[in-house]
C-alpha cells in the first residue's frame, strides 16, 4: 500500500473505505460480507475508514467487526457530525456519544463536521458551542483531529478553510468535478493552509463507471490500454500529490483487489500525456450530454437570493448524463444541507448573474428547467420540515 502524510504526519492509506455501501441483507447490512471484505482491506494495508452518523448501520457494523477482530488500534476512523440535525448544544454531545457507542471506541481519530457548505452553516452551529465542545473533546482525547466535508463551490470553500483552526478537510472530487464544487482550486488552497485533504466520490458514486455514455465507454475500450474507468478515474487523482487519501465505497472483494493494485501502483506525476488526452476524450464525451454548457467558475455569484447556480447546473446536467436519482439525491445534499437553503427555484429572475456570465447562458431560463426536474415534490417536503427545524433538538 502507499501512503501519503495525515495530520501531525501519520501515514494514511491512500486508499481509504467509504462505509456508506456496505451490501445490504434484508432491512440492515450483510455483516458477514462486509466483515471479509474489511478483514482483507486492511490486510492489504488500508488504515482509513470513512462512515457518518447518518449511514444506517454503517458506524454500528464497523464498530462491530473491528472490536470482534482486535483491529481498532490499527486504523484510523472518520465519522461525522451532522450539523444540520443541531439545535442544541446538549443535541452535539448527545449525537457523539451515541457514535462513540456504535463504534465501540472511546475516540474518533478523524472526525468531520459533517456537509458544512458555507460558513453560514458553520456560523449557526458555532451558536451552540461546537468551537468550546471541540476543545474540549480534544483535551481529554476522545476527537484527535476535526475537520469538516464539503459540497458548495470554490469561493465558499475557502472562506470555510479561513473560518476555523481545522487540521483537514473532504471534498468531492474527480477528473469530471475538476472545475466544480471545491474542485482543484479548493484542493490547492487547502494545501496552501496545510491541511491535508480526503477525496469522496472519485467516481461520482460508480456514475463514472456504471452510467457512463456508451461513447465514453468506447473510447476506454479502445484507446485505454486494458486499463478500466474506475482505473483510470483513481490515477487521475493519485496522480496528484495534494491528494492524501481516495475513499472508495467498496462492497466486494473483486472492488477492493483492484483498487488495492491501483494504489499500490500509481505515485503522483505517473500518469502519461496519453492517458491525459484518453481522459479529455471520455470528458468530451460525458459533456456532449449536457443541458447548461456551464463551466463552474462561478462568476455569476453571489447571487442576491443565494441560489447556489453553478451547483444547479451540475445537478441538472448531472440528470441527464447519469441519471435523475443520484442527481436528486447529490441537489438536495448541496442545496438544503447548508446555513441558508440555496435552490433553483429561489431565483426572481433579476437578471444579475447573466451579465457576469462568460458563456452568455440564459441563467434565468436554465434555473426555472432546473427547478422543474430538480426539485419534486420529496424536495419540497424535505425543504419544509429542514425550514421548521424538526430534525434534531
Amino acid at each position: 500500500m502507499q501512503y501519503r502524510a495525515g495530520c501531525d504526519h501519520e501515514k494514511l492509506s491512500v486508499l481509504g473505505y467509504g462505509c456508506m455501501r456496505f451490501t445490504k441483507k434484508g432491512t440492515g447490512i450483510d455483516k458477514e460480507k462486509a466483515e471479509k471484505e474489511i478483514l482483507y482491506a486492511i490486510k492489504k494495508g488500508v488504515n482509513y475508514f470513512d462512515t457518518a452518523y447518518i449511514y444506517p448501520g454503517s458506524e454500528a457494523v464497523l464498530g462491530e467487526i473491528l472490536e470482534k477482530n482486535s483491529l481498532r488500534d490499527q486504523v484510523n476512523i472518520a465519522t461525522k457530525l451532522p450539523h444540520y440535525m443541531i439545535r442544541s448544544g446538549d443535541a452535539i454531545e448527545k449525537i457523539f456519544q451515541e457514535e462513540l457507542k456504535r463504534l465501540r471506541t472511546d475516540h474518533i481519530d478523524y472526525y468531520l463536521m459533517h456537509m458544512v457548505n458555507d460558513v453560514a452553516a458553520w456560523e449557526r452551529v458555532k451558536k451552540y458551542g461546537i468551537e468550546e465542545w471541540i476543545a474540549e473533546k480534544k483535551a481529554c482525547g476522545q476527537i484527535r483531529h476535526v475537520g469538516f466535508s464539503y459540497h458548495g463551490h470554490s469561493s465558499a470553500f475557502k472562506e470555510l478553510v479561513d473560518a476555523y483552526p481545522w487540521e483537514f478537510c473532504q471534498i468531492q472530487y474527480n477528473y469530471m468535478d475538476e472545475n466544480a464544487q471545491a474542485g482543484r482550486a479548493g484542493l490547492l488552497y487547502a494545501r496552501e493552509k496545510g491541511l491535508p485533504v480526503v477525496i469522496m466520490e472519485p467516481l461520482r458514486g460508480g456514475r463514472l463507471v456504471n452510467l457512463l455514455p456508451k461513447e465514453a465507454k468506447e473510447i476506454i475500450r479502445k484507446e485505454g490500454g486494458g486499463r478500466t474507468p474506475a482505473e483510470l478515474a483513481f490515477r487521475w487523482l493519485y496522480d496528484q500529490p495534494e491528494v492524501k487519501v481516495v475513499l472508495s465505497g467498496m462492497n466486494s472483494l473483486e472492488m477492493i483487489k483492484e483498487n488495492v493494485r491501483v494504489a499500490q501502483e500509481t505515485r503522483p506525476h505517473s500518469m502519461t500525456e496519453e492517458e491525459r488526452a484518453l481522459l479529455e476524450k471520455v470528458k468530451g464525451a460525458i459533456n456532449a450530454t449536457i443541458k447548461v454548457g456551464c463551466t463552474g467558475c462561478a462568476y455569476c455569484m453571489p447571487c442576491p437570493k443565494n441560489v447556489d447556480i453553478p451547483g444547479a447546473f451540475r445537478s441538472y446536467n448531472a440528470a441527464f448524463a447519469e441519471g435523475r436519482v443520484s442527481a436528486k439525491r447529490d441537489y438536495m445534499q448541496n442545496t438544503l444541507m447548508r446555513g441558508e437553503t440555496s435552490s433553483a427555484s429561489q431565483c426572481v429572475k433579476c437578471g444579475k448573474c447573466e451579465t457576469h456570465c462568460p458563456q452568455h447562458i440564459p441563467i434565468r431560463e436554465k434555473l426555472a428547467e432546473a427547478a422543474k426536474v430538480l426539485e419534486g415534490p420529496e424536495y419540497k417536503i424535505a425543504k419544509k420540515v429542514i425550514k421548521t427545524g424538526k430534525i434534531f433538538g
